[in-house]
């Protein structure tokens, strides 16, 4: 079916375009105009609304809405109030009490300052505004349209009545959505403020019902009510205090990831904002903790000294500059960062310090440098797995019977190896009873099960071990190999190569060309030993052939070194012993972010005694 294009109406030129002398708009048209930079939709009234009774002062908001918030909106505060001879210029344009000068502009510190709300919003409602000060014997009530000002009953603070909305430009009205979306769009708006301000009290009515409300309370208390439990339970909290900037908030985990971005709240100086500044740095910090596109979830509070920060961007102030954006970011970042690192299991060890050091000699001897103390050492600490022949049974170490007992039961095995059993509480991962298909090693701890994918937990490990020998100054620890390791490559990867010979040598690798189709590798990573030299050079050279040159970025540094780990990692199907598992659980107790790994996989997963007694229907 063929659709039949309409013919657009015609640009005016010509003569009558000419015609059209300059002229100074009516204040009417110029308010409307602002209208729709400022009022994008009920919500909007409401966010400036309650924006000006925090600037009074307020301890207590309630915004009463009426179908959304279209056909009504009312926000009644407990604040200063207005005096009676401002009352006139309080719908005026540009007129304000929050500024008077370029420098006070400079260092705003109250959530309104232009002096457009109550104008625009006039300009495109019927409006009302009740106020009683403190000094005041009585209220005031003005009315918006006439002008006119009469005596009004009222408590000291202000109320604003806005009704019908768009009621005189109705082709704005067309594009709102329906009742229940405007109305979740006006309760997100108040869940904002009440974030911010975990000292004021708010309420939202809409029809007559009460759907929100959130008395004052502590920050940890707001934050809980209104993001809920499940995020608390899932988050952590985060402080930073670095001269004039202080972060407070919570980042959610990254098993808490999202499918959509609808639970990132930032705020700069008690003000909501949208900034692609302080989003990316967010992002960066779980860069290597998310699993494909998810999301992560967070709240964070900047606090910044005024004069660093220009609000004065966009007439809906949701959107800032700062002086010095690129410190923020990084301190951000590093904050972030800081507060993701310490895994769940490390956590757990921290809360119980004691643990480890009250366990008996028996438990402390399988620490991993201890349960292969015969592995062989090469130019640097030999990691307690799997490099260096660690994957292979230490003598004397009792590896054989730990496997005689993996390929029968598991009870044994662990009997076997540890004549006296370390009890289940001494390490947060507990310790290893068996390999599930050659992929899962479980564990017993004092919650219950504990289950870990060892390529995934490796990979972590290994990737963690990298990053921090890269950070430590100069190139990666490499280990000469006798013989080079030879390869057919493709020419762009000869290229590569041979133009990235300094980034390759950083990161441990000795690339030569031996013809116009031939690499050869003569050193590899000395923190990876068993990595397939060919495809990790290959997975390496693509990385760098795809950034170029001004690659040598740290993000650029840790891409490469996932890339690399991950090859280092052991594979399934790799039988380890029981020393190597505990080994392995000794590790990820003690590598930051050794949930997930680096491609946001999760390492490992607790299983309780609840849960398991419900999959036998015990107790029932």
């Amino acid at each position: 079916m063929n659709a039949t294009l309409l013919p657009l109406p015609p640009l005016r030129s010509g003569p009558d375009a000419a015609a059209r002398r300059i002229r100074e708009l009516p204040d009417v048209l110029v308010s409307q105009i602002a209208a729709g930079e400022v009022v994008e939709r009920p919500a909007s009234v409401v966010r400036e609304l309650v924006d000006n009774a925090l600037d009074a002062g307020a301890t207590q908001v309630t915004v009463r809405l009426v179908a959304g918030g279209v056909r009504a909106i009312t926000v009644e505060d407990d604040g200063s109030g207005i005096a009676r001879e401002d009352l006139p210029l309080a719908l005026k344009r540009h007129a304000t009490s929050k500024i008077a000068s370029l420098a006070e502009l400079e260092s705003v510190a109250s959530m309104g300052f232009r002096g457009e709300a109550l104008a625009a919003i006039a300009s495109v409602s019927e409006m009302t505004l009740a106020t009683r000060t403190a000094a005041d014997a009585h209220g005031w009530r003005l009315h918006a349209g006439s002008g006119e000002i009469a005596p009004a009953a009222r408590a000291r603070g202000t109320t604003v009545e806005v009704q019908e909305l768009f009621f005189s430009t109705p082709a704005r009205r067309k594009f709102l959505k329906t009742d229940a979306t405007e109305m979740a769009h006006a309760l997100e708006a108040v869940r904002r403020h009440a974030l911010a301000r975990p000292d004021v009290g708010f309420a939202v009515w809409h029809e007559g019902r009460l759907v929100a409300q959130w008395r004052p309370a502590t920050a940890a208390q707001r934050w809980a009510e209104v993001l809920g439990a499940d995020f608390t339970a899932a988050s952590r909290e985060l402080q930073l205090a670095r001269g004039p900037l202080a972060v407070v908030g919570r980042v959610g985990q990254p098993e808490a990831a999202r499918a959509r971005g609808d639970l990132q709240y930032l705020f700069v100086n008690g003000r909501c904002v949208r900034d692609r500044l302080l989003s990316h740095a967010v992002r960066a910090a779980y860069e290597d903790q998310l699993h494909g596109s998810r999301q992560p979830a967070y709240a964070l509070f900047i606090t910044i000294a005024p004069e660093l920060v220009d609000v004065n961007v966009h007439p809906t102030k949701i959107e800032v500059r700062f002086r010095d954006g690129r410190a923020l970011h990084q301190a951000l970042l590093h904050a972030v960062q800081d507060a993701l690192a310490p895994s769940r299991a490390s956590a757990a060890e921290t809360a119980t310090p004691t643990a480890a050091a009250a366990a008996p000699a028996a438990v402390r001897a399988w620490q991993p440098s201890l349960a292969l103390q015969d592995a062989p050492v090469a130019h640097e600490p030999v990691p307690p797995w799997p490099g260096n022949g660690a994957w292979h049974t230490p003598q004397g170490s009792g590896g054989l019977a730990a496997w005689a007992g993996l390929r029968g039961t598991p009870t044994a095995a662990a009997n076997a190896t540890e004549p006296q059993a370390p009890a289940a509480a001494a390490w947060p991962l507990g310790r290893a009873v068996a390999q599930i298909g050659g992929v899962y090693v479980l564990a017993e701890n004092a919650q219950g099960l504990v289950v870990v994918d060892m390529h995934a937990a490796h990979e972590r490990i290994v990737y963690e071990r990298l990053k921090r020998a890269a950070t430590s100054g100069g190139a990666l620890p490499s280990q000469p190999l006798l013989i080079a390791h030879t390869f057919a490559a493709s020419a762009a990867e000869v290229a590569t190569a041979e133009a990235e010979q300094a980034a390759l040598l950083e990161l441990g690798l000795d690339v030569g060309v031996l013809s116009a189709a031939t690499l050869a590798v003569r050193s590899r990573p000395a923190a990876l030993p068993d990595a397939d030299l060919a495809e990790l050079t290959r997975s390496v050279l693509a990385e760098l052939q795809e950034a170029g040159a001004s690659r040598v970025v740290q993000r650029a540094r840790d891409d490469i070194l996932a890339t690399m780990a991950c090859h280092g990692a052991v594979r399934a199907n790799r039988r380890l012993t029981i020393e190597e598992m505990n080994a392995l659980l000794r590790e990820m107790e003690a590598t930051e972010r050794a949930d997930t790994c680096n491609h946001g996989r999760p390492t490992w997963r607790q299983v309780t005694m609840k849960e398991l007694d419900a999959l036998f229907l015990r107790g029932r």
